[in-house]
């Protein structure tokens, strides 16, 4: 293994663990709600917290990795989210667990942006969506292993030692990788300008806009599902608690796994010969994912839902794998991890929303409805994305 791949591998699972970390919450909802007496606005109130405070987090994450270096950045980031993990499990009650997920998304906020930044500088561009692919893997095996397994953990050990165990197994993570986590092998960003001008340069660059939008939209889908599904198919289809946690997550992320490796594929080959090859391969994704995310919203059967979900997130993955190797085509080489927290922001704080607004008007729409309105939202994205300028076309 070279020095390069040692780096996205060690990273992977770093990626996992925020994943994991932040969504084992949702598999052991019913717990929750039960023990400290949650009323559902409340339950989505944990996740938009989590996710509001992530997003105002995120504004300045990138340009803070790039400022006191990416990896100083993500070690500081896993060890301190790690350690709010375990205390997640001393929550008494609504306010302390409010607090605790507001302070996950203080820490988890910094570690993507720096990883994304260390990623694509030690990887040519030849290779960079499946050097990115590798990396995103590690996010869906947290998300899948924060699904049914922690569904079944919780049911087993008790929701508050799944919080202990996984906050102590971060801690010691952290130190393993503070002895072998390598620095980038290529080019990293250089340090940037105050804030306020980087950013503004940011969002002065022709494209950035539409990406900025489109990531916000799928986004919104994304936690729509991965906050509500879990206790969507325990209501609706009378599915045990282990049962919900593994449905929800295993279609999901097993098929986006399977849309990552082929996007990257994909991506990487197109861009060889043509110029948008990495836009066209993310155009793709999204149209698949807007009309399977479309059907959501109008499936009647348990099973006719997963196999929905299955294909909508295969197209997610071939989305999500490219994101920042768009980036990358769209903005300079310095502006990569300050340019993609922005892209952080949007997507966490629309999450909120799509946390918080779909278990408060549950009664008026329902999640059904919510999932209807998502995919007309990404179908628009699509169109939108097609046409986006880079500067590989506009040069």
């Amino acid at each position: 293994m070279t020095r390069s791949w040692l780096l996205v591998a060690l990273l992977a699972i770093v990626a996992l663990l925020n994943y994991l970390d932040r969504q084992v919450i949702f598999s052991v909802l019913p717990l929750l709600r039960t023990d400290l007496q949650l009323t559902d606005p409340q339950l989505g109130l944990l996740g938009a917290t989590f996710l509001w405070v992530y997003a105002f987090c995120s504004l300045f994450a990138g340009w803070t990795a790039q400022r006191f270096g990416h990896r100083k950045v993500i070690l500081l980031s896993l060890c301190a989210w790690s350690l709010v993990t375990a205390l997640t499990g001393l929550s008494t009650g609504f306010a302390s667990l409010a607090a605790t997920r507001a302070a996950m998304g203080i820490t988890e906020a910094f570690y993507i942006p720096a990883a994304l930044a260390l990623v694509t500088a030690a990887y040519p561009e030849a290779i960079r969506s499946k050097a990115v692919s590798l990396h995103q893997s590690g996010i869906y095996f947290g998300i899948l292993l924060g699904g049914g397994p922690g569904a079944m953990a919780g049911q087993m050990l008790g929701w508050r030692n799944i919080f202990f165990v996984l906050g102590a197994v971060g801690v010691a993570y952290s130190a393993v990788l503070f002895l072998t986590l390598p620095k980038a092998t290529g080019k990293v960003e250089a340090a940037p300008p105050n804030y306020a001008k980087a950013t503004k340069a940011i969002f002065q660059t022709k494209g950035f806009l539409p990406v900025f939008f489109i990531f916000a939209a799928i986004s919104f889908a994304n936690w729509m599902v991965a906050t509500w599904m879990p206790l969507y198919l325990y209501d609706r289809f009378k599915f045990n608690l282990q049962s919900a946690g593994y449905s929800a997550t295993i279609f999901t992320q097993v098929s986006g796994l399977i849309g990552m490796a082929v996007g990257g594929w994909m991506a990487d080959k197109l861009s060889r010969t043509k110029p948008r090859g990495r836009v066209t391969t993310q155009t793709v994704g999204l149209l698949i994912a807007a009309v399977f995310m479309i059907l959501t919203g109008s499936v009647t059967t348990a099973p006719l839902l997963l196999a929905v979900l299955f294909i909508y997130s295969f197209g997610r993955g071939i989305y999500d794998c490219n994101v920042m190797p768009v980036l990358c085509d769209v903005v300079d080489d310095d502006q990569r991890s300050t340019a993609y927290s922005l892209l952080n922001f949007a997507g966490t704080f629309v999450g909120g929303v799509a946390a918080y607004g779909a278990g408060a008007l549950r009664q008026v729409i329902g999640i059904d409805g919510a999932l209807l309105g998502a995919g007309v939202i990404i179908l628009l994205s699509a169109a939108l994305l097609s046409k986006i300028p880079t500067r590989l076309t506009t040069n």
